[in-house]
């Protein structure tokens, strides 16, 4: 069996989703965290790549791992906001 970049693509996206997950079970990452958002998104990414380039396309699969790249994106824009806000609320308090 040989395996192409994108088989590698796949194969590592699944890792990471099922480590973020279980990362986030064991609670060592935060469910609003980057590195658990990136974690899923990346993962999600390399998912698609191999359906994308794999042998036969399986759309219901490739449009749930756009799903979860789009909802990964989300997650990383509200917490980079959530934390912006707070940082300024924090701001006005100490001046």
């Amino acid at each position: 069996m040989t395996f192409l970049w994108h088989d590698w693509a796949g194969y590592i996206g699944v890792v990471l989703v099922l480590l973020a997950f279980l990362l986030l079970q064991a609670r060592k990452l935060h469910g609003n965290g980057l590195l658990y958002q990136l974690m899923n998104v990346l993962g999600a990414l390399g998912v698609a790549l191999s359906l994308v380039f794999g042998v036969a396309m399986n759309w219901p699969a490739f449009l749930m791992q756009v799903a979860w790249i789009v909802i990964g994106l989300f997650g990383i824009v509200h917490s980079a906001r959530a934390r912006r806000e707070a940082r300024e609320l924090g701001d006005k308090f100490t001046s």
